[in-house]
């Protein structure tokens, strides 16, 4: 780990997607200090695991559920860490705790891009919307940067960034991804503005262009199962497929916004993992369907890390009932009872 100038140690921790990268992204921007950075692929989330900490040390996390983190939290907390947690995903009980800072919004039309520029007053706002452009929040990514004063040219562009750095968290191994999340974020942390980065590398159009053939594959594919409100595509096992389920369903639900979505990919083992997207007209009840069948998530994206083959039908049925917008309460669901 990296040594502060204090004598204690600045450890970064996120999710590898657009959202945490960007989010430690801002931070770092705003109060630079030579951290090391902990982060992985979008599907391994229990990163608190990976990091040992103590008195004088601080320990930002981004876009890390608390749920599967808690634990581990509850270890460095003990150990005397100062720990700040900024996220978006439903936690249980958060702890109390003097050296435990929070900033967790559940909020559907936000993300933790977000949570961290309404914390540093919109200092390095448009990192915050590749952040939210690449969490599929278009819309309020769009509102904002219209009020920033961007023009429709500076809008595609950044969103074009985050969908790309997005696209490059999803796969099973770091040899599935063009870059590791940890390389690509030592990119992104040489620029201010993310713009001159556009300007001055290749790397977001090198990944565009990837996720692009990997969408045209993916757009050969007929769907699996369909009824009137929702339908659900099945991928093969293959490096192609493992890349494009996280982007191929925002590209889905963008498509056709008053539809649910649910993408499933074939792994070792006969099983699936699953991602869902509710109708972008009724955000809720993805995060709800998601924990019957052990996933986890957000009202409006949630996903299922092993789905068995045998669980599938029953999955669908599930799929195509839900009430889409209905929060856990009104759909009977305790949110203590959560599982990852």
């Amino acid at each position: 780990m990296t040594v502060g100038p204090t004598g204690g140690r600045y450890i970064d921790v996120c999710n590898g997607d657009a959202d945490g990268l960007c989010a430690v992204l801002q931070w770092r921007l705003q109060t630079p200090a030579p951290a090391t950075l902990v982060t992985g692929l979008k599907r391994d989330i229990a990163l608190l695991d990976r990091v040992q900490a103590g008195p004088g040390d601080e320990v930002l996390v981004c876009d890390v559920s608390l749920q599967r983190n808690r634990a581990a939290l509850l270890r460095l907390l003990a150990a005397g860490a100062r720990v700040r947690y900024f996220d978006h995903h439903a936690p249980p009980d958060v702890p109390d705790h003097p050296n435990l800072e929070t900033h967790i919004d559940l909020d559907s039309q936000t993300c933790t891009s977000l949570l961290m520029d309404r914390h540093l007053g919109g200092a390095h706002r448009s990192w915050a919307l590749v952040g939210a452009y690449g969490d599929n929040l278009t819309g309020v990514a769009d509102t904002l940067a219209v009020q920033t004063g961007m023009n429709t040219e500076e809008r595609d562009r950044l969103r074009m960034l985050g969908e790309a750095i997005n696209y490059n968290a999803y796969g099973e191994e770091e040899s599935d991804v063009f870059i590791a999340p940890a390389r690509l974020y030592e990119t992104l942390l040489r620029y201010r503005d993310p713009l001159d980065l556009l300007q001055h590398e290749s790397i977001a159009q090198q990944l565009d262009a990837l996720r692009r053939d990997d969408l045209r594959r993916a757009a050969d594919l007929p769907p699996h199962w369909q009824n009137n409100h929702a339908s659900a595509t099945l991928l093969p096992d293959a490096g192609w497929s493992r890349r494009v389920i996280g982007c191929l369903a925002n590209e889905l639900a963008r498509a056709e916004p008053e539809q649910a979505h649910a993408v499933l990919k074939a792994v070792r083992g006969d099983a699936y993992v699953v991602s869902v997207r509710a109708p972008l007209s009724a955000a809720g009840g993805a995060r709800e369907l998601c924990r019957r069948f052990g996933g986890a998530g957000r009202a409006g994206a949630a996903g299922i890390d092993r789905l068995p083959a045998q669980d599938l039908d029953d999955f669908l049925e599930a799929f195509g009932a839900t009430r889409w917008g209905v929060s856990a309460r009104e759909a009977g669901v305790d949110r203590a009872s959560d599982t990852p």
